[in-house]
């Protein structure tokens, strides 16, 4: 639907627009009026300075031959094809030589410059019968109504006789209407230039941001699977478009990951939570001994125990999801962190008859939380350690280190059944996810989950990768966040 004026001036666009054509017209004016003005100055500046050389050409001759001579070489040179204007007038006005008809009353009263240029006429204007005088004390008829303007030097000689030089402005008045008319011409192309381009690229700017407005409407209205649209022309309205979708991007994700918090806490943590209740409710009901009571409470401890750290895990792994951690960022040597590690998990793997396995050497500086590495490290160890026990060889447990042209690997492999489905395997890193073989291990699912919302505040990430045989799990850290 087309939009009328009023509407279109409420838009930003329209409003920039319209100041950006204001704010040129006016410069455009003004340039022609300064240009104007200046190319008539300079034209009537050099049309001085001819006459001032005119009229002392003309000193030179009355010096050398009097008023004879003079009066000669204004009628040679009034003859000449674009010749100045050239008058001898007694000291009355009357004129009695020269190529001008008619002058506009009181010119020949002042010596000097004209004071503004003045009205005459050249014999043949007209063809008249008689000259006409110009004095301001003669009563001789008036002349014709004169059509030309020109500016004079105005002298007079010993005997008070007149002579004036001057200079047609016909030309300069030409010069400065083409240049004006050129000005103005150049002026209107450009305005109508800039209507076409408002119209054109206002229009296209006006309907990329009513399809905008559309789709936050609809993201206002819930859905937040709407985007906003890219036309894909790099211009400043697609940057904020891409933004825009990166951030709603980002507010789906957590809304996503609040919604999957909600769900693994009403269903996961109900079968604990029920079975908590039951055994205390069966404590109390029984008959037992104060050493059963304190069984049951001991048990009951220990169940809460696992219910707080389940939860802490949840609110760690959406604190890191979320970009929301108070963690600190320093520069983490991830050689030393894995042998804190495996010396951690030595006995509990030499106890368990695995071999675990760390041929580390050097510094592998990388930029992170040591304390959140350490902890995401463990978790891997740890499940390694307990599913290598499936292992039809000797269980094997190996942490390497490599670090790449763009990223620094920490890897932990086993030799155990590992998973050879690659959906399980991505299963497996979200939360309270537990495979069908591994319900015989205690846990509550999260391990993987914490170690993948670990790897995401380190701008990392976490692969699951067949060890043939066994699982294979990388941390990878890109290149940016690493030190040499």
């Amino acid at each position: 639907m087309a939009l009328r004026l009023p509407a279109i001036m409420k838009t930003t666009a329209a409003r920039l627009s319209a100041l950006y054509l204001i704010l040129f017209t006016l410069c455009a004016i003004l340039l022609v009026f300064y240009m104007t003005s200046l190319s008539a100055r300079m034209l009537t500046t050099q049309t001085m300075e001819t006459i001032t050389e005119e009229v002392q050409g003309l000193a030179q001759s009355y010096q050398r031959g009097g008023l004879p001579y003079l009066v000669r070489t204004i009628e040679r040179r009034a003859r000449q094809p674009g010749a100045n204007l050239y008058l001898i007038a007694d000291a009355n006005g009357r004129i009695l030589s020269g190529n001008v008809e008619s002058l506009e009353l009181g010119v020949l009263s002042t010596d000097g410059w004209t004071d503004r240029p003045f009205a005459y006429q050249r014999f043949g204007d007209n063809n008249p019968d008689r000259r006409t005088a110009d004095s301001s004390t003669s009563g001789a008829a008036q002349p014709s109504p004169p059509r030309h303007k020109a500016i004079a030097l105005v002298s007079r000689l010993p005997n008070q006789m007149i002579v004036l030089v001057g200079r047609d402005l016909t030309e300069p008045e030409r010069f400065r209407e083409v240049v004006q008319r050129a000005l103005m011409a150049a002026l209107g192309m450009m305005g109508l230039g800039a209507l076409l381009i408002w119209y054109f690229v206002g229009r296209r700017a006006l309907k990329h941001i009513d399809q905008v407005s559309g789709a936050s409407r609809r993201i206002m209205g819930g859905d937040l699977s709407g985007r906003l649209p890219v036309t894909g022309a790099g211009d400043e309205f697609d940057r904020l478009s891409e933004n825009l979708n990166n951030m709603l991007a980002r507010i789906q994700d957590l809304n996503e990951g609040l919604r999957q918090v909600s769900d693994n806490i009403a269903h996961d943590l109900k079968t604990p939570l029920t079975r908590l209740r039951n055994r205390a409710e069966a404590a109390l009901s029984s008959n037992g001994t104060p050493a059963d009571y304190r069984a049951a409470l001991e048990n009951a401890i220990a169940e809460s125990d696992q219910l707080i750290r389940t939860f802490n895990a949840i609110l760690m792994i959406s604190r890191l999801e979320a970009g929301y951690s108070s963690e600190q960022v320093t520069k983490v040597d991830l050689a030393a962190a894995v042998r804190d590690v495996v010396e951690l998990y030595e006995p509990v793997a030499e106890e368990s008859g695995v071999v675990l396995e760390a041929p580390v050497e050097g510094a592998f500086m990388v930029n992170g939380n040591r304390e959140l590495i350490a902890q995401a490290l463990s978790n891997i160890v740890d499940n390694a350690i307990k599913y290598s026990l499936d292992s039809t060889g000797a269980p094997t447990v190996k942490v390497t280190l490599e670090k790449g042209p763009q990223e620094v690997r920490l890897r932990v492999a086993d030799n155990g059944q590992g998973i050879p489905d690659p959906a399980d395997r991505e299963r497996a890193t979200e939360r309270f996810v537990r495979l069908e073989k591994s319900r015989s291990q205690p846990g509550s699912g999260l391990g993987l989950s914490l170690c993948k919302a670990v790897m995401k505040f380190h701008h990392g990430r976490l692969e699951l990768a067949s060890a043939d045989p066994g699982l294979s799990v990388t941390m990878t850290f890109p290149q940016s966040e690493a030190g040499k």
